[in-house]
């Protein structure tokens, strides 16, 4: 009966990104951009290329002069220019004459062609760095072959890129070609993160009776800071209350756009967070059909979005990919939430109990597709089998068997082909 009164974890997400807003726009040096979400539309200033040039080292000329070139029958040119890549504009090419051309070279007047230079015999009059005086012709070639045209990539005018794109490296090449040195983004958002729970203590420090180290703190940094956050690690807070509320005031203090725990959600009698979220703000929902993380909290502290999380390692991790990563993306920009998946052959039984499970799997890319591994034990609190996997393997809330062969769809963690 109790499952039946959990939150499902689509509703779960839907709730929960229903209160997400994109964050307000700053300007950043272009090559910072990288991974943001653009906040303007960008045109094109000018053509690009600007102009007509080779995409060959060889030699410019008229397509008809070489029309009936052939190893059989070759022809020969007079070569009137040398036309290396950054010269001005070259002089005309006349007819039944060759310049030689270097890539990226402008094309002279007159050619509308480019024979490459293993299509001569340049190979065997070059010596001294100097364009021969003749060049002989080994193979016909069509018009426009091995030519770039003026605006053949864009436009002068043309949007090439618009807001909400995200900012891959190929996007930071098209802002330089366009002349962009800045370029207005959405801001990242400041994430707090804390940690609580009297049994913790910092990875540096000699364990006491009943301790473990801190490792959430670490884990969910690194997942702030890789889907585009900028986080703040609050530290510790011991289970009380005046300690959290502490340690939330003081990143309030510091300016947070939102606030992510791990621990102090559950049943115990020493979990406060979400008796404080309560006091100071409001729990939108607590608990969900899920596995591993079914002990998550949403709402606000202040008026501040704050997300609790499960305390043992991986149900932190899988909650937190489950409903911050969206959340974070959604802050930046992004207009495509959706975790990178594809559909796998289960390689062996796995088993759950009735909750939307999120199992650690590897998954490989085989003969007949991509298939998914077990990688150990399940439990909550281990992280090393998180570190043997490569995938969180989705079953279907109210499926507790799955047999080997079965078909299901993997979230990928680090995308197969990385």
């Amino acid at each position: 009966m109790e499952i039946q009164r959990l939150l499902s974890v689509v509703e779960a997400r839907e709730r929960l990104l229903g209160d997400v807003e994109v964050l307000e726009s700053e300007h950043v040096n272009t090559e910072s951009a990288l991974g943001r979400v653009l906040a303007e539309d960008i045109m094109a200033v000018n053509d690009a290329p600007p102009f007509a040039n080779s995409s060959m080292d060889g030699y410019a000329v008229r397509a008809a002069d070489v029309s009936k070139a052939s190893l059989d029958s070759p022809v020969i040119l007079p070569v009137k220019a040398d036309i290396p890549a950054g010269s001005g504009l070259p002089q005309a090419l006349t007819e039944n004459s060759a310049a030689r051309i270097m890539t990226g070279a402008p094309l002279p007047d007159g050619a509308d062609a480019v024979v490459p230079i293993e299509m001569t015999d340049d190979n065997v009059q070059m010596g001294d760095g100097h364009a021969p005086r003749n060049i002989t012709v080994l193979s016909s070639v069509d018009s426009g072959d091995y030519v770039r045209l003026a605006g053949q990539d864009m436009r002068r005018g043309e949007h090439v890129l618009m807001s909400g794109d995200y900012l891959r490296p190929q996007e930071i090449g098209v802002l330089a070609v366009v002349g962009r040195r800045q370029v207005c983004v959405v801001r990242k958002p400041r994430v707090a993160i804390l940690s609580t729970g009297d049994e913790l203590v910092e990875p540096d420090a000699e364990l006491g009776p009943g301790q473990v180290r801190d490792a959430n703190s670490f884990t969910l940094s690194s997942l702030v800071t890789r889907y585009g956050g900028v986080p703040n690690v609050l530290g510790i807070a011991r289970d009380k209350d005046k300690y959290v509320e502490a340690m939330l005031d003081r990143a309030l203090e510091s300016g947070t756009d939102w606030m992510i725990s791990s621990g102090g959600v559950s049943v115990g009698a020493f979990d406060c967070v979400k008796a404080v979220l309560e006091r100071h703000g409001e729990v939108t929902f607590w608990r969900v059909n899920m596995r591993p993380g079914k002990p998550l909290a949403f709402g606000n502290y202040k008026g501040t979005p704050f997300l609790g999380l499960p305390g043992n390692p991986a149900s932190a991790i899988a909650s937190f990919e489950v409903f911050a990563r969206p959340a974070l993306q959604k802050l930046c920009g992004r207009r495509d939430l959706e975790k990178p998946s594809v559909d796998v052959t289960v390689k062996e039984q796995f088993t759950s109990d009735g909750r939307e499970s999120y199992l650690r799997v590897m998954v490989r890319e085989e003969d007949q597709g991509y298939v998914a591994y077990g990688v150990g034990s399940q439990d909550s609190g281990m992280l090393t089998t998180l570190v043997r996997a490569n995938a969180f393997l989705i079953i279907p809330a109210g499926t507790t068997c799955v047999a080997a062969g079965s078909r299901l769809k993997a979230w990928m963690l680090d995308w197969i082909h990385d």
